[in-house]
């Protein structure tokens, strides 16, 4: 039998007995041949189809080299988020450094000084993980249609990469390239914020599950990622002198507006945001020879442009 045979085949038992296709929203099938190239698909988005950040949820980390901006994720991690809120309120990062850049995998900040850490004022020392939370039939999810390795399903919600499982109503940010997540010990519980690593460089999806992801950078990765790597084991640095400052981290609602960034994300519950995909899965341009017809979820960048 051949394989479109086959495929049909499947196709058609999945819909005889809905087996297939987890319910909530999911991609349709469609002509690749009459999808939009990837700019033709961003250019297609009205203003409704693109979203300002929240500035209550907002951080902007300011290094020597220029502004990072991280939307944080009070939808999967409601407590790390208050409790990151907290430190960035009290100045905790103020004048921290970035220890450690880990090759193709971390960039990671906090305090570097374990015998004499800074205080952590109101903010709270454990908090138990939120690798995952339940799944509702409200939970705004597009379910890519071409599955995943690590979970059942995997989608986009919020502008951000989630896996999980829908018939164990459980989902999860994964760790794709610019999420934030907060580090921790061994003790699950001892994350609490106060040291912040960004991915910078392949998924490392086997942490998903296993770290509390926090949000995501959407603006300025490349003054993490550029930075020279550690030497040290895991990539941390040596010596003091090769840590990175960190000269503030700020919510965007207490900056005035003049000094705020307006940054817009494209809405990922909407049908410009699955043509896209498309767009993505299929890739139109005149460039490529052999598309590969399918997307993997950490392999979709998240279009983002300047409040018109």
């Amino acid at each position: 039998m051949t394989q479109f045979k086959l495929s049909t085949l499947i196709l058609g038992v999945c819909l005889i007995l809905n087996a297939c296709a987890p319910s909530g929203t999911t991609e349709t099938e469609i002509d690749p041949e009459a999808v939009l190239t990837t700019a033709e698909a961003i250019d297609a988005a009205s203003n409704d189809d693109w979203r300002d950040l929240d500035p209550a949820n907002t951080l902007y980390m300011e290094m020597e080299t220029g502004r990072i901006i991280i939307e944080l994720a009070p939808q999967f991690a409601p407590q790390h988020v208050e409790n990151i809120k907290t430190l960035v309120s009290e100045n905790y990062f103020d004048n921290l450094w970035v220890i450690r850049s880990h090759d193709n995998y971390v960039a990671q900040w906090g305090d570097a000084d374990a015998e004499n850490p800074k205080s952590l004022g109101s903010a709270r020392t454990n908090i138990n993980p939120e690798w995952e939370r339940d799944w509702p039939e409200t939970l705004p999810v597009s379910i890519l249609k071409d599955g995943d390795v690590y979970q059942d399903q995997a989608g986009y919600a919020y502008g951000f990469p989630v896996a999980g499982n829908q018939s164990k109503n459980k989902i999860g940010m994964a760790h794709c390239y610019g999420m934030v997540g907060v580090s921790r010990g061994n003790e699950i519980d001892s994350g609490n914020g106060s040291g912040l690593y960004a991915v910078t460089g392949h998924s490392p999806r086997h942490l998903d599950r296993n770290v509390t992801l926090v949000g995501r950078i959407w603006l300025g990765i490349e003054h993490l990622s550029s930075l020279p790597r550690g030497t040290e084991s895991l990539g941390f640095y040596t010596t003091p002198e090769e840590y990175s400052p960190v000269k503030s981290i700020r919510l965007a609602a207490d900056l005035p507006e003049s000094e705020r960034t307006h940054l817009q994300i494209m809405r990922t519950d909407t049908k410009v945001f699955k043509d896209y995909l498309d767009a993505r899965r299929y890739r139109k341009e005149d460039w490529f020879v052999d598309p590969a017809g399918r997307l993997s979820l950490c392999n979709v960048p998240m279009p983002t442009r300047m409040r018109p």
